[in-house]
């Protein structure tokens, strides 16, 4: 497989679009900027903003960011600008900041570092604004937590619009497509409407209490990605150093911690479920005036029900995930470890891939 090729399989799975260098997505306008900031329509809507829009290019220096730091959490800006109810992310850059595994600490170097980048960006015509911050999670998914709920809500209230972008990078190598969000929070003096349920994701046992405390204070924007004709090369060059560390290591080895992590707290919820189900006995008649406990034990049942619901999603992804990984492993293994004098192989992978499906 060559690069370009590879490259159009990450654009396909992670749905970049194209559009014109002329589109005024490339454009900025001061004047415009200027007016539309003094307006500042999201004051009045909380929910102003709909889209983010990121640059191919900013993302693919955020993903290899965030796989450099792996175990632990990086942080970093994104320069862009306001067009319509979306925020538009054009370029962005790591700040050199200390991270731990759950969190990440901003000194006055990372300050120093952002103001002069910025200014930097200026004098070679980047006249985007800083327009929010990006940090990674590794191996517990795209969601903000109380701190960076705070962090946000300190961007907002100070330099709006902001908007916070998190990368899962354990995720993204696992799954081979950029597990990514983008959020803006809420006032604290407004109270959201009702949340629809959303797309279901999987979140550590460790982390679900800090995740229920604070969902409700935040609102995700839906996220697309894109490119144009003219990002081809600087694209082409971030995409060798990319490809390269994809096609060079293993999923199965550079995500072991993560896996054995996956497992484990998944084990963790069946016990918990198994401990809250009830025992399977044949259901016993209701009489008159039991209408109101039968009700409730109905509400019981759909609690237990939908933990055993949410186990099963954990482990049918736990379970892809390590398909994919032996796939990718025994394709290269086949490409890589034959000799130039060898037949093609392609009943032997043809062989290894029904194998390789069935544990599925």
């Amino acid at each position: 497989m060559s690069a370009a090729t590879a490259f159009q399989t990450f654009s396909l799975a992670n749905e970049i679009f194209q559009v014109s260098p002329q589109d005024e997505i490339y454009a900025f306008d001061d004047g415009a900027n200027q007016r539309i900031l003094q307006q500042s329509p999201w004051g009045q809507d909380p929910h102003y903003f709909k889209s983010c829009k990121i640059s191919a290019v900013a993302l693919i220096k955020m993903v290899i960011h965030a796989r450099s730091g792996v175990p632990h959490e990086i942080m970093g800006l994104m320069q862009g600008k306001v067009i319509g109810n979306s925020i538009v992310i054009m370029d962005s850059f790591a700040l050199p900041v200390q991270g731990t595994e759950t969190r990440v600490n901003a000194a006055n170097e990372a300050n120093e570092y952002m103001v002069t980048y910025i200014e930097e960006s200026e004098k070679v015509k980047r006249l985007e604004k800083a327009i929010g911050w990006y940090h990674s999670h590794p191996g517990y998914g795209c969601w903000l937590s109380g701190i960076d709920v705070d962090t946000q809500m300190n961007n907002q209230q100070f330099q709006d619009p902001f908007v916070a972008v998190v990368i899962d990078p354990n995720r993204t190598i696992s799954a081979g497509k950029v597990d990514i969000g983008a959020f803006r929070t809420y006032p604290k003096d407004y109270t959201p409407p009702t949340s629809s349920s959303s797309e279901y994701q999987s979140i550590p046992l460790s982390k679900i209490e800090d995740f229920g405390v604070h969902a409700n204070q935040y609102y995700p924007l839906d996220v697309q990605i894109f490119k144009s004709s003219l990002d081809e090369e600087l694209l082409g060059l971030l995409w060798n150093k990319y490809w390269v560390n994809t096609l060079s290591g293993s999923n199965l080895i550079s995500n072991r911690a993560y896996a054995v992590s996956q497992i484990s707290d998944l084990h963790q919820k069946l016990a918990r479920a198994q401990s809250s189900v009830s025992n399977t006995r044949p259901p016993v008649p209701a009489m008159k005036g039991q209408d109101e406990k039968a009700g409730v034990n109905k509400d019981d049942k759909k609690k237990e029900d939908n933990q055993l619901t949410k186990a099963v999603k954990d482990s049918q992804k736990i379970a892809v995930e390590a398909q994919h990984g032996l796939i990718s492993q025994v394709l290269k293994d086949i490409v890589f470890s034959s000799r130039p004098s060898q037949q093609p192989q392609t009943s032997r992978v043809a062989e290894v891939l029904d194998t390789t499906m069935s544990i599925g």
